[in-house]
């Protein structure tokens, strides 16, 4: 077992008293989604990645789809309500929300954005997502996520 230090992420669920599950499965960054869902031993389907948006109003917006499918900027423009919205430059994510590309989590940004999670995490008894730094994971309930930052449903990813 890899000896796993405490990411920001989770600090920020034990200070709530969140029971949650970290997994560290090495340097991802050169994975797939579907071999971090490898490695998880986890379905692909129950595996999230965060995404930074900025819309037309220069608004930015954090959008979690399944790891293994894409964005659909159309639908999630509309679940926001703006007219359009584009991917967030990598150079701009750090600066913005203290998390690089890779590593970066709905929780524990250095500012709450509206956040938005695919439809298809609502009926997940749990969801893995990074926990914040490159390798490292936790899975939780929707449920129990709810009770650290306020996020929606919305069916946002391209199917």
């Amino acid at each position: 077992m890899i000896a796993m230090e405490k990411t920001n992420v989770m600090r920020v669920l034990d200070q709530k008293k969140v029971n949650y599950t970290p997994h560290s499965i090495g340097d991802n960054s050169t994975m797939t989604g579907t071999d971090v869902a490898t490695a998880l031993g986890a379905p692909p389907e129950q595996v999230f990645k965060t995404l930074v948006t900025v819309g037309k109003t220069g608004k930015n917006y954090v959008f979690v789809v399944p790891i293994g499918g894409e964005l659909d900027l159309k639908k999630a423009a509309k679940a926001v309500g703006e007219k359009s919205i584009e991917m967030l430059k990598s150079r701009e994510l750090l600066p913005l929300t203290g998390y690089i590309h890779g590593g970066c989590s709905p929780i524990g940004m250095k500012k709450f954005f509206t956040t938005t999670f695919d439809i298809s995490a609502e009926d997940k008894e749990t969801i893995y997502f990074s926990a914040g730094k490159i390798g490292y994971q936790v899975q939780l309930s929707p449920k129990d996520l709810s009770k650290v930052i306020r996020f929606k449903y919305a069916d946002i990813a391209a199917r």
